[in-house]
């Protein structure tokens, strides 16, 4: 596939070469929270056209940014996934996604929330000075998907899916419930006084994951 070149030596237009396209930056987001079967990343960019998400894919295998792989038996699916060298965006994507935060303050008419996003958005809001060294894990149910968070001594990493052995279950009741704690809008006990989150497990956990993911 031929590359628009923007004729000059600059490590940022070489970087925009691959990358610059639109949609592309937000395929490489949705591959961050782990493989996917292009139906997979149909569903969670629901407006993008199928020409254009098969031309952004090929393109992205030509630059190694991305490879595919079949799953084993009894799966019998090709899933998409980032190569090292395309997780090297991660850092670049968080502070895009921090930058562009800045402006939000909720949805615009016609705009869906979906997993993948929600997942970036714990990303971009990690504060790992806030977590230190600490190993913990949480299970994020937010309705129609759930999130997992890792930490390992610090280290975060963000899925999509339950978590298989959770510190804290945290689970968003009304719509802003999760949404406001993260803001400061409430504080952790006002949100369980409210009912606008429950949780299980070791509810002591609530007010750290708060100061670790904050707005």
């Amino acid at each position: 596939m031929a590359i628009r070149s923007y004729g000059q030596f600059c490590g940022l237009a070489r970087a925009l070469e691959t990358v610059g396209e639109r949609w592309t930056l937000l395929i490489v987001r949705n591959l961050l929270s782990g493989p996917q079967r292009y139906t997979d990343l149909r569903k969670g960019l629901p407006s993008i056209p199928t020409n254009i998400l098969s031309a952004r894919l090929k393109q992205l295998e030509e630059a190694d940014v991305v490879t595919r792989r079949a799953l084993p038996h009894p799966e019998r699916a090709v899933v998409y996934e980032l190569t090292d060298y395309g997780r090297e965006l991660e850092p670049a994507l968080i502070a895009l996604g921090r930058w562009g935060a800045s402006t939000m303050s909720g949805p615009r008419a016609g705009e869906v929330v979906t997993a993948e996003s929600v997942a970036m958005a714990f990303r971009t809001t990690y504060r790992p000075e806030a977590a230190g060294k600490a190993t913990v894990g949480y299970e994020v149910r937010m309705g129609d998907f759930t999130i997992r968070l890792q930490i390992t001594e610090g280290v975060l990493t963000a899925a999509i899916g339950p978590h298989p052995s959770p510190d804290l279950v945290i689970e968003r009741v009304s719509e802003q419930g999760i949404h406001a704690m993260m803001t400061g809008a409430r504080t952790p006990e006002q949100a369980l006084a409210d009912g606008s989150v429950r949780v299980e497990g070791d509810a002591a956990l609530l007010p750290g994951f708060v100061e670790t993911f904050r707005f």
